[in-house]
């Protein structure tokens, strides 16, 4: 199924297909009623997922046609398929073109679905309040962006309370999992249909190996083969000879009711052959066959996923004989068959993450024996006798893995099946020639493993045993070992460690003994060294297609201080490893990104990342990471103000942070609480958190991060009483900040002066620091300039020159969504006795987008943010963001006054 139809399919015949419509008409029936849900409709290729959507659109668009005395709508039903190119958003235009009546309301669809409002408010506006079932299928063949838009829609739409643990499942046939029967989310029985009127119901179709959605409330129903009855049923629909029972009995057995395979041999048996006067073919189900049906999901794999499926089923000894043979193969015997066929083994983290592979200690297998089939059908002629040759006999212990930006599951897996195949050798002569690379290849596995989700300085011992013994006989495993045990001390905030990592570049080359070179240099404090040949690196790798010299080259552009070269190096670095499927490497490099957009100010762009990254962590159980990306997104709502998720986030950064020694990660989620206390007044209780951050010493902050905490010390100490402490962490950022590693220093620097000075030189270093600020470009922190100085300029009785930086520093905290920072710029203008609030400009209603202009009329006509939130099918806690938003763009703090303003205007829908 592709693109997206108006028209639902031609009906036509569902066998053994009761229990999933059963489910289709709990939902239909809730659909009718506005109530809406979701419907999860698994399957492996042709059976029948398409066939099943088709009918549910149809019936539900069949019940509902009004009669001639009504005037309601009648029912709409929607069938949308996967687009042909899985560009960013190409299924929501798709599924928007699909809605909308015209080409422009679906371009306006598209806009309310990228931006604020989510595509819940785009499809519910479009929809009109119609009794609507939208079906949509191969949603394991959309895009990435609008997958996850659907989710947050579903998930938004989804029960509040008693169904947040998720509906029930259940085989074909009426068989849960779970063992208990239910037919939705309960708490809807009973409730008025005005209470969650207007959703949609969705029925949607994905392949069996595809990871479903967490979707509250939501019911997943997995087609199944078909019974003898109907197989018989289905063959007497398609064949134009009756096929005799032997006949029946043969096909059955070989597709093992199949019914895509079914219909596929139906159609190239003879009128001979179905009366049982011809022999049948030997399979029946050969591999033109099975490339029919199972092609279209092979052919939209990427290229290297589709050889390595091939020689999965190639290194099979059974020859896949039979509809369940077991297809286990050694994963020995797959690496020497990648080697033989010149194929990359990287891209099977993905297939096993997708699930169209599965491991069982050493072994690999496929899922599906039919999709194996296909595979090994679809493999070039040659490489049959090339597999059969390279696995006829592995030489253990020769298969080797890249371990670095490629290092993950699988190359745990890979190794430790080395490992494995060298010990049943006993004390064979090869085995003893090997054995110190099988002992680093396993020290590499053990280091990975605490890499991801351990104590880091675990991890950095074992990746530094495992660099010196590949060091001879593996080089280049050695040296990536070499660079991630440096990450594990860096995240450690261990520098001894790290220069011992680095080994000061001795037998490295090219660009990685440059980079070994600078950084030892940077880290010894010699940044005169370290600059060119730290260049070099950004110049030289930072154009490479290998996300590992990529992050190399990012990493290297971070520590020079340019993060916009960091950001634009670990964005192509992201962009190559979604393109070659390395989800292992995913995260670690969406952590990579999300830090340099921090460093550059890009605090919402950091955020998005962080999200993303945060998500491919969990998938891939990358806990270490995990807690990095949370504490990225504690500081990023420092600066929005929002303390409820700032401690969230902090939280959960510490829970794994403190255990496992990520000193990187502790220092964000510390300073981010820091920044927060500081936001709300709390500056005592802020100092005392940040005063470790900025020291030196094994209990202190982290060595990259020390000096980017002192400037919020300084404010926080002084407005306590710390001076001493803060002038004396001001001298030595002096120091630092002309160093040149941080565009930012020299404002912050002459804003920690006029912190620092009497009488009336601060308001001389207060125009130094917003002389720098314009060119260094974080509008955030000169935001928070303009606020001390405007504050400065008050208590020092110049209301007048105090109100053009609060003004400033308001507008810009409001432009970044920071309420917490605006509404303390606020207050301070009004103790100017300037204008902050109470008559509102007509015009500030027009800079409320459509949404904002929605919830704030709701509100100011009494609604709950709960009611809110029904009304306008979002989440509580995205109405509770938006309407701060309203409050920092009107310049008001309270229900009541908005009611006042909202009063002021005709404002008609």
């Amino acid at each position: 199924m592709s693109g997206a139809m108006r028209a639902v399919a031609p009906r036509r015949r569902l066998y053994d297909r009761t229990a999933e419509l059963a489910a289709v008409a709990r939902l239909s029936a809730r659909s009718e009623t506005g109530l809406g849900g979701v419907l999860f409709l698994t399957g492996a290729p042709g059976e029948g997922r398409t066939a099943v959507l088709s009918r549910a659109a149809d019936d539900f668009r069949r019940a509902g046609s009004p009669t001639a005395s009504e005037s309601r709508p009648g029912n709409t039903g929607y069938l949308v398929g996967a687009p042909e190119h899985r560009g960013p958003w190409s299924g929501a235009r798709a599924l928007f073109a699909a809605l909308a009546p015209t080409p422009s309301a679906a371009r306006r669809a598209l806009r309310l679905a990228r931006g604020e409002t989510g595509l819940a408010a785009a499809v519910t506006e479009l929809l009109a309040g119609r009794p609507t079932l939208i079906c949509l299928d191969d949603l394991h063949l959309w895009d990435a962006h609008s997958r996850a838009a659907l989710t947050a829609a579903w998930q938004d739409a989804g029960p509040r309370k008693a169904g947040r643990h998720g509906g029930a499942r259940h085989e074909r046939g009426g068989r849960r999992e779970g063992g208990r029967h239910e037919e939705g989310p309960r708490h809807d029985i009973g409730r008025p249909v005005a209470d969650q009127s207007g959703r949609p119901g969705w029925v949607v179709s994905a392949g069996r190996h595809h990871r479903l959605p967490d979707v509250p409330g939501a019911e997943t129903v997995r087609l199944g083969r078909l019974t003898a009855d109907g197989a018989r049923a289905l063959l007497d629909e398609l064949c134009a000879v009756p096929p005799v029972p032997s006949v029946v009995g043969r096909l059955l057995d070989d597709t093992a009711g199949h019914p895509g395979l079914l219909a596929s041999v139906a159609r190239r048996l003879t009128a001979a052959q179905l009366s049982g006067g011809s022999p049948l073919p030997r399979p029946v189900a050969d591999g033109a066959v099975v490339a029919e049906v199972y092609g279209r999901l092979l052919g939209r794999l990427p290229a290297d996923s589709r050889r390595l499926l091939s020689l999965v089923a190639l290194a099979d000894r059974t020859g896949g004989a039979g509809a369940s043979a077991a297809y286990e193969v050694d994963i020995g015997a797959v690496l020497s068959a990648a080697r033989a066929t010149r194929t990359h083994v990287e891209a099977l983290d993905g297939l096993l993450a997708d699930g169209l592979l599965c491991r069982r200690g050493d072994l690999l297998r496929f899922e599906d024996p039919f999709l194996a089939r296909a595979a090994r059908a679809s493999a070039p002629t040659a490489w049959h006798q090339c597999v059969q040759e390279a696995t006829g006999s592995v030489p253990p212990g020769t298969t080797g893995v890249r371990a670095g930006a490629g290092a993950g599951p699988t190359s745990a897996v890979l190794t430790w099946s080395e490992e494995h195949r060298t010990d049943r050798l006993g004390s064979s002569p090869a085995g003893r020639v090997v054995a110190p690379v099988v002992r680093g290849r396993s020290q590499l596995v053990r280091g990975l493993a605490a890499l991801a989700g351990g104590p880091v300085m675990d991890a950095y011992e074992s990746l530094l045993q495992a660099a010196e013994l590949l060091r001879d006989r593996a080089p280049v495993e050695a040296s990536d070992a070499r660079f991630l045990a440096m990450e594990a001390a860096w995240a450690g905030g261990d520098i001894p460690a790290c220069l011992t990592a680095l080994d000061g570049g001795r037998g490295a080359r090219g660009s990685e003994r440059d980079f070994a070179e600078g950084l030892t240099a940077a880290l010894t404090v010699r940044l005169d060294h370290a600059r060119p040949s730290l260049a070099r690196v950004v110049a030289r790798d930072g154009s490479e297609d290998d996300p590992r010299l990529l992050l190399r080259a990012g990493s290297a552009a971070l520590v020079l201080g340019d993060t916009t070269a960091a950001a634009r190096v670990h964005a192509r670095a992201l962009a190559r490893a979604r393109a070659e499927r390395r989800t292992s490497l995913l995260p670690r490099v969406l952590e990579h990104l999300a830090y340099a957009e921090l460093r550059a100010g890009r605090y919402s762009r950091a955020a998005l990342t962080a999200r993303e990254g945060l998500r491919a962590a969990e998938l891939t159980g990358q806990r270490n990471v995990a807690a990095h990306q949370h504490a990225v997104l504690a500081l990023v709502a420092s600066v929005v103000g929002d303390e409820g998720a700032v401690a969230e986030h902090a939280g959960r950064a510490l829970e794994t942070a403190r255990p496992h020694g990520l000193a990187q990660a502790a220092t964000l989620a510390e300073w981010a609480l820091a920044r927060s206390e500081l936001g709300r007044g709390l500056a005592a209780q802020a100092a005392a958190r940040l005063v470790p951050l900025v020291r030196l010493g094994p209990r202190g902050g982290h060595f990259a991060l020390r000096m980017l905490v002192v400037p919020c010390f300084v404010e926080a100490a002084v407005a306590s009483d710390r001076r001493a402490e803060a002038r004396a962490a001001a001298d030595e950022y002096a120091v630092w900040a002309v160093q040149g590693v941080d565009s930012a220093a020299p404002a912050q620097l002459a804003r920690c002066r006029a912190l620092l000075a009497k009488g009336e030189e601060p308001a001389y270093w207060f125009g130094e620091a917003v002389r720098h600020h314009d060119d260094c470009g974080n509008d955030f922190e000169r935001a928070r300039t303009l606020l001390a100085y405007g504050t400065w300029l008050r208590r020092h009785r110049r209301p007048g020159d105090a109100r053009g930086p609060l003004r400033d520093a308001l507008v810009t905290f409001e432009r970044a969504a920071a309420a917490g920072w605006a509404e303390h710029a606020r207050s301070e203008l009004r103790a100017t006795g300037g204008a902050s609030g109470g008559v509102v400009s007509p015009g500030a209603w027009g800079r409320l987008t459509p949404q904002q202009q929605r919830i704030a009329r709701l509100v100011a006509q009494g609604a709950t943010n709960r009611e809110v939130a029904d009304h306008l099918s979002l989440s509580p806690r995205t109405v509770d963001h938006h309407l701060r938003s309203v409050f920092a763009r009107l310049g008001i703090r309270s229900r009541v006054e908005l009611s006042g303003v909202v009063g002021q205007w005709d404002m008609p829908e």
